[in-house]
């Protein structure tokens, strides 16, 4: 099935060029945000937002508009849908194809010896190591470019050097950010993918996204954990039990009936259970859970061409509470 989005949706948008006003809003407002910034030996810039420097969650928020290649709006906002926790993130697009795929998905696998991290941001759309660019036909330029890996460590010489020479950006124009999953900032900017895990699913499932018009999400944020597999427990929790995502549509009433059906987590095999004893009963292996797991817990499909509305899967307050207590 074809999945390729309309070159005309493309033709002008550039993640990396309408996300460089957001990290230059970052860096100059690093002290207000706790934040640490430094040059590295290499020429370009790192900045700690959870490492050395606690960060916030208003740093996270700009973070994961950044991921999303400046096309997402993300808000911090109350919630008052589960008993206890009432902080949640917000996140919106027009383009979501291009902000979530082609920017804020973590698809670029970094590693060198002990160190490992998936990269995620605009930089992805410069160096196209994956296929998933080939399927989008879309390809960026830009003279500046910033990558975010969620780690709690500095990058090691050989990774950073393949960031450059990947993306053909002089270090001086790169603009490494690190998030840990035990950081407030890494919390916000994983549970601001609650539309990326959606739009990840959708083409998974073969729907065609240049059908997928624009959308929105929600989701709960988890307190903070300081152990990172409790912190990637809650984080996945947030989305997979407290996070509802709403996706606007064209074509046909069968393909967006079948998309909302499909789409929510609960459509897993592995649904029912937290993210942390999934992830135990199968050793540590992520590849042995169902890839359909990952997907947001409610679902609502607009059809925009036929006015038809379709709702799956539902919000799950007892694993919410499990997970975060």
């Amino acid at each position: 099935m074809q999945t390729t989005t309309s070159p005309s949706l493309q033709a002008h948008l550039s993640v990396n060029q309408l996300s460089e006003p957001l990290v230059k809003k970052l860096l100059e407002n690093s002290e207000v945000l706790q934040l640490g910034v430094s040059q590295h030996e290499t020429g370009c810039t790192i900045v700690d937002a959870g490492i050395a420097h606690a960060g916030c969650a208003e740093a996270g928020r700009i973070v994961a508009e950044i991921c999303m290649g400046g096309l997402g709006q993300v808000t911090l906002q109350s919630d008052n849908r589960f008993a206890g926790w009432h902080d949640a993130i917000a996140v919106s697009s027009t383009q979501p194809v291009l902000a979530c795929l082609a920017s804020q998905y973590a698809g670029w696998a970094l590693s060198h010896e002990k160190f490992f991290s998936l990269g995620s941001g605009p930089a992805r759309a410069l160096a196209q190591r994956e296929d998933l660019f080939k399927e989008l036909n879309y390809q960026d330029e830009a003279a500046s470019t910033c990558i975010v890996l969620e780690t709690d460590k500095v990058p090691p010489v050989p990774v950073i050097e393949k960031i450059v020479r990947d993306t053909k950006i002089a270090p001086e124009k790169l603009t490494i950010i690190l998030t840990p999953t035990s950081s407030i900032a890494g919390v916000v900017q994983i549970v601001g993918r609650v539309l990326e895990v959606a739009l990840h699913k959708a083409h998974t499932l073969h729907f065609p996204l240049q059908h997928i018009v624009s959308g929105t999400g929600l989701a709960v944020l988890p307190p903070v954990s300081k152990d990172f597999m409790t912190g990637m427990g809650r984080t996945n929790d947030a989305i997979l039990f407290g996070g509802q995502v709403t996706l606007q549509v064209t074509g046909d009433d069968v393909a967006a009936s079948n998309l909302a059906s499909n789409l929510p987590s609960s459509a897993s095999k592995d649904y029912g259970r937290t993210f942390a004893e999934v992830f135990k009963s199968v050793n540590m292996d992520f590849y042995k859970i169902d890839p359909m797991l990952f997907s947001p817990a409610k679902v609502t499909v607009t059809n925009l061409d036929t006015g038809s509305v379709f709702e799956a899967g539902q919000l799950n307050a007892d694993l919410i509470e499990l997970s975060f207590r």
